[in-house]
C-alpha cells in the first residue's frame, strides 16, 4: 500500500467512525507523511499534505506551515486544502495561521492558491482585519474576477458570523 491508498483508507475509517483503526493507521504512516513532506518531488509533497487532512492528523498541523511556504503552487494548494478541512470544526487552526493566510490571499502569484487561502479564512473567527483585507481584495479591479468574488462572499459570511454573536 502506498501513501495515497493509506490516506484513502484513513479517510474511510474517519468517515465510518473507526477511531481505533484510524489511530493504528496514523501510527503506521506518521513518519512516512513527514518524510514525504520533505521529498524533492513536488507531487510527493502535495500528496503528503493532502494525506494530513485525510488522516485527520491534527498532530501534524505544524507541518502545514512548511507547505504554505513551499515554492510549488500545487504543494501550497494541498496544504491549504488540508488546513481548510482540519479547521472546519476547529476555528483556532485558521486563527493560528491567519497572518500567513492574509499574505497568501493578498499576494500569492497563483490565482487558485489565493482563492484557497480565502476559503480557509471562512473557517476562522470573524476578525475585523480579515474582513477588511477581503473587502480590499474584492474591490481591487486588477485582481482576478474569481478571487474577487470569493473574497466578497467570504467577507459577507464573516460579517454575518460576527453579527450573530
Amino acid at each position: 500500500m502506498d501513501l495515497a491508498q493509506a490516506a484513502a483508507l484513513a479517510d474511510e475509517y474517519a468517515k465510518g467512525g473507526l477511531e481505533r483503526e484510524l489511530a493504528n493507521l496514523r501510527g503506521e504512516w506518521g513518519d512516512e507523511i513527514e518524510a514525504s513532506c520533505r521529498n524533492p518531488d513536488y507531487r510527493v509533497r502535495a500528496q503528503a499534505y493532502r494525506a494530513i487532512a485525510q488522516f485527520r492528523f491534527r498532530q501534524k498541523l505544524e507541518l502545514l506551515r512548511r507547505g504554505l511556504d513551499d515554492d510549488s503552487p500545487a504543494v501550497r494548494g494541498s496544504a491549504l486544502i488540508a488546513l481548510e478541512s482540519l479547521s472546519r470544526a476547529h476555528p483556532g487552526d485558521v486563527n493560528a495561521y491567519r497572518s500567513q493566510l492574509h499574505e497568501i490571499a493578498s499576494r500569492d502569484s497563483n490565482v487558485s492558491v489565493r482563492r484557497l487561502a480565502i476559503v480557509c479564512l471562512k473557517n476562522g473567527t470573524p476578525a475585523r482585519e480579515t474582513i477588511l483585507i477581503l473587502d480590499g481584495i474584492a474591490d481591487d479591479d486588477e485582481t482576478d474576477a474569481d478571487v474577487r468574488k470569493t473574497a466578497r462572499s467570504v467577507a459577507l459570511l464573516l460579517v454575518k458570523k460576527s453579527n450573530q454573536k
